[in-house]
C-alpha cells in the first residue's frame, strides 16, 4: 500500500515539497551536525524525491538515495540527475555489511509501528562508529490517511515515542549521540523528533 500510494502522489509531492530549504533552522542544524560527523559514503534511506539527498550533496557529502517507490525515484532522477538513486526496501537493503559511513532515515519510518523499524538492518550496513540521523513524528498515535497531496491514498501514519525509539536503537547496537525535540510547525500535525545515533564499535574479539 505504501509503495502504490507514493507512486500515485510522486509528481505532486515533488511540486509541493520542492527542496530541503524550508525555513526549519533546528532541523537544518542537526543535519549539518550529522554531515560534519559522518565520513565516507552516506545513504539517504527512504529518499523520496531526493531533496535531503541533494541537501547532503550541497553540504559536501558523498551521498546516494534509496526508495521503495519507483514514482518517487523518477522524480528524484529528474530533479537531481547528478546524484545516484536506487530502488530498494529499507527493511532489507541491497548493501554490504559495514559499507556506509552514515545513513539518514528522514521520516522514512512514519508508515510503520515503532517495533517494526529495522534498526538491525540500519546497524548492519553502517561501519562501526558510523552515524545515523533519524527524523520522525513525536508521540504515540496512529492515523489513517485516505487523501494526500491532492490524491487518494491508503496510508497508516505513526507517531513514535522518543524513549522507546532510543531503547530499540540501543538494543540493536547504537549509542545515542544527541536528541532534538521541537514543537510542530504551522503545516505539521504535532511535535517532531530527531535522533543522532552512532553504531557501537564491537568489543575486542567480537564482530560488528
Amino acid at each position: 500500500m505504501t509503495r502504490a500510494s507514493y507512486d500515485v502522489v510522486a509528481a505532486s509531492y515533488a511540486q509541493l515539497i520542492p527542496d530541503a530549504h524550508d525555513g526549519r533552522p533546528l532541523d537544518a542544524a542537526i543535519m549539518r551536525a550529522f554531515a560534519e560527523l559522518a565520513n565516507g559514503p552516506i545513504a539517504d534511506l527512504g529518499c523520496g524525491t531526493g531533496r535531503i539527498t541533494q541537501h547532503l550533496h550541497e553540504l559536501g557529502k558523498d551521498v546516494f538515495g534509496v526508495d521503495l517507490s519507483d514514482g518517487m525515484l523518477d522524480q528524484a532522477k529528474k530533479l537531481y540527475p547528478h546524484l545516484d538513486f536506487f530502488q530498494g526496501d529499507i527493511t532489507k537493503l541491497d548493501l554490504a555489511d559495514d559499507s556506509l559511513g552514515g545513513a539518514v532515515v528522514w521520516y522514512s519510518t512514519v508508515h510503520m509501528p515503532a517495533e517494526e523499524v529495522p534498526w538491525q538492518e540500519f546497524h548492519r550496513v553502517l561501519e562501526p562508529g558510523g552515524y545515523l540521523l533519524h527524523a520522525f513524528k513525536l508521540g504515540n498515535r496512529k492515523n489513517h490517511m485516505t487523501h494526500a497531496y491532492g490524491h487518494d491514498v491508503d496510508l497508516d501514519v505513526y507517531w513514535h515515542d522518543i524513549d522507546e525509539t532510543v531503547s530499540n536503537a540501543t538494543e540493536a547496537g547504537f549509542n545515542e549521540v544527541a536528541r532534538l525535540q521541537r514543537q510542530k510547525g504551522v503545516d505539521e500535525g504535532g511535535p517532531q523528533a530527531f535522533l543522532l545515533m552512532s553504531k557501537r564499535n564491537p568489543a575486542p574479539g567480537q564482530t560488528s
